[in-house]
């Protein structure tokens, strides 16, 4: 009895070593990698203000005014593969840090056990046992509990924790993409609508303009060369409405796709040019990026996480300490296996363990997981640059699209009034046909042009939006 007080007091001082130890840390703690930021963006024009309320603060359906966009965006949150994938991620993140957390807890096992035994009659424990059974019962229980001295244990949960975290701001980062890459689609979308409308428009023009030189050619005014460019011009007209209705089904089918349904016709209700665009917005400052970008957000996670990792990965270096206990009731007979205390058993054990062959490999383990952390840290700040650029390149074609759509429509007005002026000068024999067939070559190729420019204004400021991390609240 005095023995096993003895050597209850050794592995209670173990113990309170342990604790005494447990607040120490193998790694320095984590510090977010700085970046030194630019105070403003650059190309951020005079209606753009760097103030603090950003329009990636706004939630998408406030950003947005096409109800059919918003409502197509609505089910594409519901129904995308690939950011239930995301979610899945998130959900599975979630059980490993509910693991990590219970590492800090013993093991514990319970059993029940029994055992008959017969020696052979004719072997070594026959003579000396003649026709002795041996019978054998115990029920126990067993625990046993590493001290996290080093803060392995901890390093770990932390570990789990930053993962945890970062499959959330993955599956945001996927949110925005796939929230501008619907409104991309829905603008094209609408593109293809006016573009469309424009041609069958011209297309019929193009029919009185041909019925108008054949009156001219059975007049003797005109040879056939006059009628036959005519046609060709008609003809080109024609050939581009079923190329521009197989891309509007194209691009029918990818939004659907987007949306996680089979392909099918896409509701809108709105023309390109009726969508209000408003250019005075607010960007922020590029500080704000390390908060509000889910993919930034995610990449200093992930520093987050390699630093537990090493950590973890340098505690492995010093002695670990562990407490077993067993205890339960053992007898031989089952009649006696619940005789107290006579059946009653315990065993406690303390161990102090420092890796020496293995020391070499533990060393390297840890010198790879600084690398692995210097990595994440460059990843982290090649994130940050990316994302000023992006917002860089947002800003400024914002800006730029805008100048060029008021070019391309003041080039719209002038050559529809050269098509009408041209049309009154062939009828009064002051125009030859050929300058009407330019005059409406260029009118429609302009008309076309300013539907793609207003398409690339409208995806420039969804883009914005997507840069500056809008779009997953």
């Amino acid at each position: 009895m005095r023995k096993l007080k003895k050597n209850g007091v050794w592995v209670l001082l173990l113990v309170l070593m342990g604790s005494a130890m447990a607040a120490c840390s193998s790694v320095g703690e984590y510090k977010k990698p700085e970046v030194a930021l630019p105070a403003a963006y650059r190309g951020v024009a005079s209606g753009v203000s760097n103030a603090d309320s950003l329009i990636s603060l706004l939630p998408y359906r406030s950003f947005f005014a096409d109800e059919a966009l918003r409502t197509l965006i609505d089910s594409a949150i519901v129904n995308n593969i690939d950011l239930q994938v995301a979610l899945k991620n998130i959900d599975y993140a979630r059980q490993s840090l509910n693991s990590a957390r219970l590492g800090m807890l013993p093991t514990l096992n319970i059993g029940v056990d029994g055992s008959l035994s017969r020696p052979s009659d004719n072997g070594p424990q026959a003579k000396a046992e003649p026709d002795k059974t041996t019978e054998n019962y115990t029920a126990s229980a067993s625990a046993s509990w590493e001290a996290d001295i080093w803060g392995k244990i901890r390093s770990r949960k932390k570990s789990a924790l930053a993962s945890y975290l970062k499959t959330g701001e993955a599956a945001r980062a996927v949110r925005t993409r796939l929230v501008a890459d619907v409104a991309d689609g829905y603008y094209n979308l609408l593109m293809l609508d006016a573009q469309l409308a424009m041609s069958r428009k011209n297309l019929a023009l193009a029919d009185t303009t041909l019925q108008m030189i054949r009156l001219q050619y059975d007049a003797g005014q005109l040879t056939s060369l006059a009628v036959q460019q005519q046609e060709a011009s008609r003809q080109s007209i024609a050939l581009a409405i079923p190329q521009l209705e197989q891309r509007t089904a194209v691009q029918e089918n990818a939004l659907s796709l987007l949306c996680g349904r089979m392909p099918a016709t896409i509701f809108r209700d709105r023309s390109l040019f009726t969508l209000k665009v408003v250019d005075t917005i607010p960007a922020g400052i590029p500080s704000a990026l390390l908060q509000n970008r889910p993919d930034v957000r995610a990449a200093e996670l992930a520093v987050r996480a390699a630093h537990a990792n090493m950590g973890e990965a340098k505690a492995t270096l010093y002695p670990s300490l562990t407490i077993t206990a067993e205890g339960g009731v053992n007898a031989l007979r089952s009649s006696d296996w619940f005789t107290f205390p006579g059946s009653l058993f315990g065993f406690v054990q303390g161990a102090l363990l420092q890796p020496i062959f293995q020391h070499g490999q533990l060393k390297a383990k840890y010198e790879q997981s600084k690398i692995e952390r210097d990595q994440s840290e460059f990843a982290f700040k090649q994130a940050v640059l990316k994302a000023v650029g992006e917002v860089s390149d947002a800003l400024v074609a914002v800006e730029k699209v805008k100048t060029q759509e008021l070019i391309a429509a003041e080039r719209v007005a002038t050559l529809q009034t050269a098509h009408s002026n041209s049309g009154m000068l062939f009828r009064s024999g002051m125009a030859t046909y050929l300058e009407v067939i330019v005059a409406q070559t260029n009118a429609l190729q302009a008309e076309l042009a300013l539907a793609d420019i207003r398409r690339q204004h409208l995806a420039a400021l969804a883009e914005l939006y997507r840069s500056l991390g809008g779009g997953w609240r």
